[in-house]
């Protein structure tokens, strides 16, 4: 009897620990699983890039807690260190000392004197001390960072009253004013006009003797140490590139490594989402921009997978009939694609994750981000099925639907459909959602600012959302009938407007773009349809509920939305998208979270997840790789100290 797969490992504070499996590995060639171990190799030498870019101090913070953790020689056993572990792992999940999703500090649960004690009785020679340093002054200079409530307060502010940049925690700038930084790019050389570079996508901008200038991250530039590792292994791929564009994509991004030139960035960009023959892939770079309050940094992230062929007959179906879709969207004709290009879509297994896609992942893909290779060449979207189906496993006993939804029907409905649903919704907000529509001459990617990831994530949900609940699905053979489409319209309302709350301290706003989000698209939907009764809000037992009465009402809503913040983009209108997120993304319903939490908290389950990662071991034979066997590790902690000891290459400081 085959062993049960064991997905969820740990829990702590709000986050649980689960794995994934990688099906389909063992079938793959020699090549293709060499291919991987070297495209995973690239991916761990990228963390500290990640680590820097979310705040200046991470990188030291992180090798001292990882210096105790190693060699304290105290007791281990006390509750203080137990709360010391808890915060370390915590930094380690979120990549740093800010929360991954609400972006605030993370403040630990000891003392700045047992902090002290704690490095006191540590090995001296493993602390990241500078030269003529002692512990006295380490403890100095991390203890305000690290339990001052207003230092590094917030990785992203994203707060229109408060300058955006220079009250944010993160490194991508250093002495500049967000007016400076809008100033700067505004007049910064984009190239063509109808095809302008990301410009600042990677690097730093920073302020010296006056003058504004740009550390680009690149090899010799800003990360070299890392950057020049991240290179080796893709030299190392390239004889065994899984096609022949994939080989001259991965020429183009060593190129772009190499000189930080972001015209040939987009060169890659456009051979990467032209090559569809390549089996195994990879996402390898500076990508998204949530991180930015401005939505002008990349950080840096990978994703090294392979096709899961049967998967991907349904989004194939999807893509092979985009232009349906765009030609049937609710929206302006002004703002539709009278052409839609290469729009291409799979379903993927991953193999390896890293950066700012680990330990948190993303569960769906679409790239490239720049709108003007989306509208010529197309764009590649993927639906990441062996992460939804470790997440649906860990799922099954947790006891949140039950408590959440309305009816045994609803209930029932979400666990025979919901799952596939799910996938659905991520397909069609990947491939169709975020490539769909096109922006008027002259309006830019920045026009909408702060409020941009948010307006574009629910331009894409909405999409998705609209068509879930289409007939052509079933024509198209996607899905059995509308009870999937029901199944996703319930969890969807379910989730904006109750228990996404569960991941949102009490007394705070919703400040992350996914989040903000769904909740701006439950809250309108809700009120546009209240005088029709769309959705009830029942209250029974002191328990709130949502209950959607007439799906097809909805689902009108859904487009009438979509219609407008497709407009708000395709004009730049910044003002509409301002009123848009800060009446209805932003605020919570004080009394409702407060139940919420209590509900969820009887539950004792986390709010968060993220995974430990598989790892590859090439075998060899006279110096020759013959096979790479997988390995599924168990300890959360023991992965990430080895990720410490063998892929850390940046200094202390940077």
């Amino acid at each position: 009897m085959t062993e049960e797969f064991i997905y969820q490992t740990e829990q702590f504070a709000d986050v649980k620990i689960l794995r994934y499996q990688v099906p389909g590995f063992e079938d793959l060639t020699l090549q293709q699983k060499e291919l991987i171990y070297y495209l995973s190799e690239a991916a761990h030498c990228g963390r500290d890039i990640l680590f820097d870019q979310n705040n200046k101090y991470n990188l030291m913070i992180r090798r001292t807690l990882e210096a105790i953790l190693l060699s304290y020689d105290g007791d281990r056993d006390c509750d203080e260190f137990k709360n010391f572990e808890v915060y370390t792992k915590r930094v380690w999940f979120s990549n740093g000392i800010h929360h991954h999703y609400s972006m605030d500090k993370i403040m630990p649960e000891f003392t700045e004197e047992y902090f002290g004690e704690l490095i006191a009785n540590s090995n001296y020679e493993l602390l990241p001390l500078k030269s003529n340093e002692n512990e006295i002054d380490l403890i100095t200079r991390l203890s305000e960072v690290m339990f001052d409530e207003k230092s590094e307060a917030k990785r992203v502010v994203l707060n229109p009253d408060m300058d955006l940049i220079e009250s944010s925690a993160n490194n991508y700038y250093e002495s500049v004013s967000q007016k400076e930084v809008e100033e700067f790019y505004k007049q910064f050389d984009k190239g063509d006009v109808d095809r302008p570079i990301s410009a600042g996508l990677n690097s730093k901008l920073i302020k010296e003797n006056g003058e504004l200038k740009e550390k680009v991250w690149k090899v010799g530039g800003m990360y070299t140490e890392a950057i020049e590792e991240i290179v080796f292994w893709l030299e190392k791929a390239l004889p065994i590139a899984d096609s022949e564009l994939q080989k001259q994509a991965l020429i183009k991004l060593i190129e772009f490594y190499k000189t930080g030139d972001l015209k040939t960035f987009d060169d890659y960009s456009i051979l990467w989402v032209k090559d569809l023959d390549a089996h195994v892939d990879v996402v390898n770079g500076f990508i998204e921009v949530y991180g930015d309050a401005l939505a002008i940094k990349g950080s840096w992230e990978s994703v090294v997978n392979f096709e899961d062929l049967e998967g991907s007959k349904r989004t194939k179906i999807i893509s092979q009939n985009a232009q349906w879709f765009e030609d049937h969207s609710p929206v302006d004709s002004r703002f539709k694609k009278e052409v839609v290009k290469g729009v291409s879509a799979k379903v993927i297994t991953v193999a390896m994750l890293g950066g700012d896609c680990h330990p948190a992942t993303p569960i769906g893909i679409n790239l490239p981000n720049a709108e003007w290779i989306r509208k010529e060449h197309g764009s590649k979207s993927v639906t990441i099925d062996n992460i939804t189906h470790a997440y649906h496993q860990a799922s099954l006993k947790g006891g949140m639907l039950e408590e959440f939804a309305y009816s045994e029907e609803e209930i029932a409905r979400s666990k025979e459909f919901g799952h596939l649903g799910g996938n659905l919704h991520t397909d069609l907000h990947e491939c169709l959602g975020h490539g769909s529509g096109q922006l008027l001459p002259g309006v830019g990617m920045d026009a909408l600012k702060n409020y941009h990831s948010t307006l574009e994530e629910a331009r894409a949900d909405l999409f998705a959302l609209y068509y879930i609940m289409d007939e052509k699905l079933i024509e198209l053979g996607l899905i059995p009938n509308l009870e999937v489409g029901k199944a996703e319209y319930d969890g969807y309302i379910r989730n904006g407007l109750l228990t996404q709350l569960t991941r949102i301290e009490l007394g705070k706003e919703i400040e992350e773009s996914h989040m903000r989000n769904r909740q701006l698209i439950a809250k309108w939907v809700f009120e546009k349809g209240f005088d029709d009764n769309v959705i009830e809000k029942l209250e029974e037992e002191g328990k709130t509920y949502f209950v959607i009465r007439d799906y097809e009402k909805l689902r009108v809503l859904f487009g009438e939305l979509l219609k407008e913040v497709q407009r708000i983009k395709s004009e730049g209108d910044f003002e509409a998208g301002k009123l848009l997120v800060e009446n209805y993304a932003v605020k919570v319903d004080e009394a409702i979270h407060q139940e919420v939490k209590y509900r969820f908290e009887k539950l004792n389950l986390a709010a968060y997840a993220g995974f430990i990662n598989p790892e590859y071991h090439p075998v060899y034979k006279e110096g020759i790789i013959v096979d790479v066997e997988v390995s599924y590790p168990m300890d959360f902690a023991e992965q990430m100290l080895n990720y410490s000891k063998n892929y850390s290459f940046l200094p202390n400081e940077n």
